[in-house]
């Protein structure tokens, strides 16, 4: 079951519109907090939203944004929101290490020929069936708790900004992290 977004961070606040789209209605490029979905929003006259700001977009009155625009397509993020994101998406893994660590615990086959902990940066089946071998020795505590239990193993915090990042601006066949 997906949790509706009821909050996002502005990613970029396009004051006068996208530059070659001839509309001068202000625009905000933001994610949701809960499920990284990339969003258009408008802001409310005369509302300047900051980069970095939270704001409230679940039901009911918004006090900043006037209304969804809808999904922000990936190629009409803007270098600005792109940089933004990958902040977004550092800090998000840290303060969460448990659920991304959880991911490794609970990791599943996609098919028979691929499984999901392939699809991160830097591992390949050798480093999969590294990590399915020592989970077996009991799950996995932290980021800290694999480098040590797996000294080999490319950093898994990266690979997993790495994926969600990926996931986020580009096209992919499967996703992870993102709905």
């Amino acid at each position: 079951m997906t949790i509706k977004e009821e909050h996002a961070i502005i990613l970029d606040f396009l004051p006068y519109g996208y530059p070659l789209e001839g509309k001068r209605v202000p625009i905000a490029q933001a994610i949701g907090i809960n499920n990284f979905i990339l969003l258009q929003l408008v802001p409310r006259k005369e509302t300047v939203l900051e980069i970095k700001e939270r704001v409230y977009i679940g039901e009911g009155k918004r006090d900043k944004i006037y209304y969804i625009l809808g999904r922000l397509p990936r190629e009409k993020l803007t270098e600005t929101a792109k940089n933004q994101l990958r902040e977004f998406i550092d800090n998000t893994v840290d303060e969460n290490e448990q659920k991304f660590v959880e991911f490794f615990n609970t990791c599943q086959p996609i098919n028979t020929r691929l499984h999901q902990l392939e699809l991160l940066p830097g591992m390949g089946k050798k480093h999969t069936r590294e990590i399915i071998e020592e989970k077996k020795n009991g799950e996995f505590k932290s980021f800290e708790d694999m480098k040590k239990r797996l000294p080999h193993l490319p950093d898994p915090k990266t690979a997993i900004k790495k994926r969600i990042y990926e996931e986020l601006t580009e096209l992919q066949r499967h996703n992870l992290f993102i709905k």
